[in-house]
């Protein structure tokens, strides 16, 4: 995602991550100087859902006005081969040349005997 705070905040006039905290302390989100600072330097990795509503309601703005979706950061992301339920990550099914997996009961020691 892209992080669009200071680009909003800059549309309302705002230009000092001070301001734009103190705006929120009016409005009632009382947050840390440290908090604010990596807000305004980038994408914060976590960010409660009240606190994106009170951003929005004193920017007067949307969630989606604050962030932008980036599909090719998440197709970069993306393995480039991926194992098979019944094979290796080249594609070959287990019994035809590819290793059989072991199987192991799911809940205590296998029966010798067929239940009663």
């Amino acid at each position: 995602m892209q992080w669009n705070l200071r680009i909003r905040a800059a549309e309302r006039g705002i230009w000092k991550s001070a301001q734009m905290r103190r705006m929120l302390a009016e409005a009632g989100l009382e947050i840390s100087a440290g908090k604010m600072s990596s807000w305004w330097a980038g994408t914060p990795a976590t960010m409660k859902l009240e606190e994106l509503d009170m951003l929005c309601s004193v920017l007067e703005c949307t969630p989606t006005d604050l962030m932008s979706p980036e599909p090719d950061k998440v197709a970069a992301r993306r393995p480039r081969a991926t194992e098979t339920v019944n094979g290796d990550s080249q594609g070959h099914a287990a019994g035809k040349g590819g290793i059989s997996p072991t199987v192991t009961p799911r809940f205590g020691k296998p029966r010798s005997e067929p239940p009663l």
